[in-house]
Formats: C-alpha cells, sequence, structure tokens
C-alpha cells in the first residue's frame, strides 16, 4: 500500500483482500463527494458475493468499520460497493 493513500482506503483494502479468492483484482480509491469523501471498491466478480455477504451483514460491518475510523479522525465517509 502507498503512503499517498488515505488510512480509511487502507482499511477497506486491507479487510476487502482478507475476504476475496483475487485479492491481486481489489481496487479501492477516494472520489471527494459533496458533503463527505466516498470510497469505491471494486473486486473480482466472483468475490462480490463474499464482500456483500449474505443479506448484506458483510458488507454492512465493512461500512461501520469505516465510519468508525472515519470518525476516529474527525471525519465522515461513505463506502460504495462497484460492479
Amino acid at each position: 500500500m502507498a503512503s499517498s493513500t488515505s488510512p480509511l482506503v487502507d482499511l477497506v483494502a486491507l479487510v476487502a483482500r482478507a475476504l476475496v479468492d483475487q485479492p491481486d483484482r481489489v481496487v479501492v480509491r477516494e472520489v471527494a463527494g459533496d458533503r463527505f469523501p466516498r470510497i469505491e471498491l471494486t473486486v473480482a466478480r466472483e468475490d462480490i458475493g463474499k464482500v456483500i455477504g449474505k443479506d448484506g451483514r458483510t458488507a454492512q460491518s465493512i461500512r461501520t468499520l469505516l465510519s468508525a475510523a472515519a470518525s476516529k479522525s474527525g471525519r465522515r465517509a461513505h463506502l460504495d460497493i462497484l460492479d
């Protein structure tokens, strides 16, 4: 992970790479939003279910971790999982 990336991007990338079968195809980037940054997560098509989880529970857990990390630094962030 490059030092120029945000700690929030690094956190999401670390969690996503641990969940998927193809960690080299995980792409996480931060996009400036209107009020707060948006973190976009892209994984291999066959790994999308692992990141979303049953009834979206895994995705919600990742969002909770992201929210906690962002609030610790006095920020807010939103996670979008792209397919």
